[in-house]
């Protein structure tokens, strides 16, 4: 069995948690890749995360951008995420109960041939000859800047029909598992985890719609005009440049999140917010 483990950078208690169960996994007769930066810390061999989706389990210890960053590399390798204080709604797993719960999916794995996972939707975008790695948490299509004098003319059409056309500094497509991050600072709706759908939310239109909660069947289509500049982001780190006109595409992506081990509370994780 291979597991790869990616740690928060520049984290002592990241990278002591790694070394740890990296020695405990090896005792275990299981193969260990360490990405590259934590590698370099402990001072053995480390690998891309891009590489990741070859292993058959991935460990992401930190934060929810540690997530992301090891779920875009893991593609649809499960995924157990160990939370180190933060509000951690993609990190179920508590430090002191890490390499516990790593070596009980280890068995799992040895005894089935599998780790047992549940899924997280992803959001796949694409344009005119590109696409960008599906997001986990939201899609951003915004103008050149924020802000008066900025933004741009953006429709949006959910299937056929238009939702919204007016001046907006962007808008934001944001998956339930989103919902918690920068769709809620712009005023989103959060969405529970078992619900079936996304959020399509204007950031600072000038004729606005309320947020709007789609099934997640839906293409999201838009169309963005009057900016020098355009940009997608995909959760917060992946961008593409456009020079509207430009037409973009959202929907639901082929490949999912699998998550492994136990799954988040939504409610005391929301505690954390206050």
């Amino acid at each position: 069995m291979k597991v790869a483990i990616v740690a928060q950078w520049g984290n002592d208690r990241t990278a002591s948690l790694a070394e740890r169960l990296r020695d405990q996994l090896r005792a275990e007769d299981v193969t260990v890749w360490l990405d590259a930066a934590t590698a370099a810390e402990l001072g053995v061999p480390g690998r891309s995360v891009d590489e990741f989706d070859a292993a058959d389990l991935v460990v992401s210890i930190g934060g929810d951008g540690t997530f992301l960053f090891a779920a875009h590399g893991a593609r649809t390798t499960p995924i157990i995420g160990v939370n180190l204080g933060e509000v951690g709604f993609l990190n179920a797993v508590a430090p002191d109960e890490a390499v516990e719960t790593v070596l009980r999916e280890v068995e799992r794995f040895r005894t089935d041939g599998r780790v047992p996972t549940r899924t997280m939707p992803r959001l796949g975008v694409r344009g005119d000859g590109w696409s960008l790695p599906p997001a986990i948490n939201e899609v951003v299509i915004q103008g050149a800047q924020r802000g008066p004098g900025g933004g741009a003319s953006i429709e949006v059409r959910i299937d056929d029909s238009t939702y919204a056309d007016a001046h907006a500094d962007g808008v934001l497509i944001s998956t339930p598992t989103g919902s918690t991050a920068y769709n809620l600072s712009e005023d989103g709706p959060l969405i529970h985890p078992g619900v079936s759908g996304f959020v399509v939310t204007e950031m600072a239109a000038g004729e606005g719609m309320p947020p709007l909660v789609v099934d997640r069947d839906v293409t999201v289509s838009l169309t963005v005009e009057e900016t020098p500049e355009a940009v997608v982001v995909v959760d917060g780190r992946i961008r593409e440049y456009l020079e509207p006109p430009a037409s973009i595409t959202v929907e639901l992506a082929n490949e999912p999140v699998r998550m492994a081990g136990p799954a988040t509370d939504f409610f005391e994780a929301l505690g954390k917010l206050e």
